[in-house]
């Protein structure tokens, strides 16, 4: 990466007079989230399990297996120092390509990505901004990188989401073809700073009337990493420490972030990606 965020770039929750003025998708701009569903509210009464219910990172591509694993929603904390997330989100009138549209459309204005949490999401650019858009949506976002700054509960934080290809973890991309399914990969690291720690998965597949994203997180613990070949200034160091020792709250925390973003975005993703389709935006 040799491009960084707008160091003056506008930071705060919710939209301001003009934020939306011409905007054709100001329309699904909607401050009033849902509750958390009943399943997630089960599992984090029943979190942190045991660490062998957990899906291991080096086993990541059997998540496209028929049926379920042992833990799809909830999370644990491993003895490494890392943490383990799996969130279920059912999504009725939702087709995966819709979610290799987003995972591309959100991420070049800070208005779209602010649509998907507007409790807790405050910036997004996408680097480089010189993506093909003749490209089918899934290619024109792997091998970018998504600078986002957000609210992880009452904690902002300046990150960089590194799209790959799924099979950096291990996922058979001619398996998600035949399923019509999609797999969103990513490396998790900090927007100002060399740092990497963790990666995320999210699965997404035909179910009927609809999809379901299966999403996995592993992070902290031994994925802590200076990003390449750069090296860590000597104040990172407690930063380091920090992120190498998950703790509950940390955990729980992303396990209600990616329940509540990706079912506030299900109820009307359907709704703007055919928008979108009919504007040829």
């Amino acid at each position: 990466m040799t491009e960084v965020p707008d160091p003056n770039r506008k930071t705060y929750l919710g939209m301001r007079d003009g934020d939306l003025d011409g905007e054709w998708f100001a329309k699904y701009w909607n401050p009033n989230m849902k509750p958390l569903p009943d399943h997630i509210v089960d599992a984090l009464n029943v979190s942190p399990v045991a660490t062998e219910l957990c899906l291991p990172f080096d086993k990541a591509g059997t998540l496209l297996d028929d049926g379920y694993q042992d833990l799809e929603n909830g999370y644990s904390l491993l003895e490494d120092g890392s943490m383990h997330i799996a969130v279920h989100t059912h999504m009725p009138r939702v087709e995966p390509i819709m979610w290799d549209w987003w995972f591309w459309w959100h991420g070049t204005q800070t208005e779209r990505y602010k649509l998907w949490y507007p409790r807790a999401h405050l910036y997004s650019a996408l680097v480089p901004s010189d993506y093909d858009e003749s490209t089918p949506y899934r290619d024109r976002y792997i091998g970018l990188d998504s600078y986002v700054d957000e609210y992880v509960g009452e904690s902002a934080g300046q990150l960089v989401i590194q799209f790959r290809d799924p099979e950096l973890l291990g996922l058979d991309v001619n398996r998600l073809s035949e399923q019509g399914a999609t797999a969103i990969v990513g490396i998790v690291g900090m927007s100002g700073l060399p740092l990497d720690w963790g990666y995320l998965m999210h699965y997404v597949r035909p179910v009927p009337g609809g999809s379901e994203m299966r999403s996995r997180f592993w992070m902290g613990g031994p994925h802590v990493k200076a990003r390449g070949d750069a090296t860590l200034p000597d104040e990172a160091s407690g930063l380091v420490e920090a992120l190498s020792h998950m703790d509950v709250n940390r955990a729980r925390e992303m396990v209600i972030h990616c329940s509540s973003e990706m079912n506030h975005l299900a109820e009307f993703l359907p709704a703007i990606y055919a928008e979108h389709l009919e504007r040829n935006e």
